[in-house]
């Protein structure tokens, strides 16, 4: 998780605050802060103070949960982009769950390589 990320989420997550992802991205997002913490980028007090943060986002979005279907989407991703596999699962499951409205939706992240890839597969990007 980039701070640059997270203050360009604001615009348009005052828009459209409905977040949709992949059922590991709790687990991510903890990883992220974690880390900021162990290389001491942030104190402890402040690390608590964002994952509490992080439970009160994760408990108003909708997660997509693992399945057959997202396995192949995941495996096919893979072939097709170069990215990593918690990054081929995060775009799976966005396009699992909103493949038909994909066209008027907007995937947003941080990544590069998962950006272009979402880009590729029809998402408008911010």
């Amino acid at each position: 998780m980039k701070n640059t990320a997270a203050r360009s989420a604001g615009p348009w997550r005052n828009e459209d605050p409905y977040i949709v992802t992949w059922w590991a991205s709790r687990v991510e997002c903890a990883s992220a802060l974690n880390r900021l913490h162990c290389d001491g980028a942030v104190s402890l007090p402040v690390l608590r103070h964002l994952l509490e943060r992080l439970e009160v986002l994760a408990s108003s979005w909708a997660e997509v949960n693992p399945s057959d279907e997202l396995r192949l989407r995941s495996l096919r991703l893979l072939r097709v982009h170069p990215l990593q596999a918690a990054d081929s699962l995060q775009l799976a499951a966005t396009l699992t769950l909103i493949e038909p409205a994909m066209s008027t939706l907007a995937f947003v992240s941080s990544d590069i390589r998962l950006s272009e890839a979402a880009e590729k597969e029809g998402f408008a990007i911010h």
